[in-house]
Formats: C-alpha cells, structure tokens, sequence
C-alpha cells in the first residue's frame, strides 16, 4: 500500500533515493523496483534488518532491473551520515509526526538532497487524525507516537521555510480512516472486534484484489477523509554566482 503516487512523483531509472524512515519497507521496494539506486534508512534495526532481507530476495527473484541497487541500514534523521547533495529523491512516509524537531529533520533532507532534486512528505491528515486523538488517547500517547497533527498550511510553510518549493498535493487513503476510527474506538489493541475485523477484511481484499468498486470508492472519499496528506517539493537550483 503506497501513500506516494508515482505517477505524481516520478523517478527515473539509476536515480539515488532516499527513503528516510522506512518502516517496513513499503515505498523503498517500489524504488527499487523501478530502477533505481536505494537507501532505506530507519532507526529501529529490527525493521531494517527485515527490509534488507526483503532486498536480498528481491534481487534474487529478479524483481528489480539491471542497474538498481538497494540498501538498508540504521540512521538517525536528524544527522544523516551523507554528504550534501547526495540523493536525486528523498522520500519521508508517515514519520515528521514522530518528530520533536521537525525543522531539524527537514534541513537534513534539504542538505542530503541535489539541487533539483524531488522530495515526497506524507503525514496524517488533520481532520481524521484529529478524529483518532478525540476518541482514543492510547491511539497517540505511547513511546514513538505520533506528537502532533500538522495543518497542510503549516506543513507547506516548513516545507517553504526549509528552503523547498512545492509543486503538488493530494490526499490518500480515504477507505483507511474509517478503520482507524473503529480501532481508536473499540481499543487500539483490540483486534478482535466484530467491526474493527470485518473492516479489516475488506482492506485486505481492496489491497490483494484492487477491484473496481473500492478502487472507486476511494477516488471518492480521499478528498474527503482521505487518511495522509502528501506534499511533492523540488528543491530549486541556486542562482548563477550565488553562494551556498
């Protein structure tokens, strides 16, 4: 389940990519997938452990083409061990609202990144997260959780503040607000209620299946209740004889 759209954020094959917070993997494997040269970078070693087996069968099943390279490895966000103007893209999936120091974070991908280069931030939408926090204080109060609930006006303004010009955004993810909202309200952990399963069924069915209907369905409701905010940036080329 992508919350980026590539077809919105294209990438050629041979760019250098940064995948910063990676989780489990999702968006980097579609890079590599595509052709291009990965760095999945994540602080939890037992994820990354997992995205670079993930990677090693990937290349084995010969899933990614001639020329596509895949890494991953343990990192801090906030001071990332590359030198400047290292990658053509820098993708940030669901992790700023994690973030104490947002700002700081944004300055390290705007550092690491080409002039030029693409930048791709999602984080949750303010209306359903807003929602979530409202009905269920265990959905955001744990260690690692989510701190805050960014505005797509405020999120922009950092974006444009760091120095980034953003050229698109959209919403995703509208059929998974739902769900949440369920889990918020019959226990974050409880995966056992009547509701909370059936729905989850049918998110699994749209994910394994993508049949016309939810397909739909969600066109529909992203604009609407869509669960991620998604922000697509370049980071512009100084002018001719201007200093770094």
């Amino acid at each position: 389940m992508l919350t980026v759209d590539f077809s919105r954020f294209p990438l050629a094959a041979g760019d250098r990519v940064l995948d910063l917070g990676c989780g489990a993997g999702r968006h980097a494997f579609e890079c590599y997938r595509r052709g291009a040269q990965v760095v999945a970078v994540d602080r939890n070693g037992e994820e990354i452990r997992e995205v670079a087996k993930w990677f090693a069968a990937m290349k084995e099943a010969g899933e990614a083409p001639a020329g596509a390279t895949a890494t991953a490895m343990e990192g801090d966000a906030l001071a990332l061990p590359f030198p400047d103007e290292s990658f053509d893209v820098v993708i940030i999936s669901e992790v700023m609202e994690h973030i104490p120091d947002d700002k700081g974070v944004l300055a390290e991908m705007v550092r690491v990144l080409k002039p030029g280069g693409r930048i791709a931030i999602t984080v949750p939408r303010y209306g359903p997260e807003k929602i979530c926090w409202a009905l269920s204080d265990a959905y955001h109060e744990v260690e690692g959780g989510h701190i805050r609930i960014y505005k797509a006006d405020e999120l922009l303004g950092k974006m444009a503040a760091a120095g980034l010009k953003t050229y698109g955004t959209h919403h995703a993810h509208g059929l998974h607000s739902p769900y949440w909202w369920l889990k918020c309200a019959f226990g974050v952990d409880n995966d056992k209620a009547l509701p909370v399963k059936a729905y989850h069924k049918l998110l699994v069915w749209d994910i394994m299946k993508k049949p016309l209907a939810t397909r739909l369905a969600e066109q529909v409701l992203n604009p609407v209740i869509g669960k991620s905010f998604v922000a697509y940036a370049t980071k512009p080329h100084l002018p001719v004889g201007a200093a770094k």
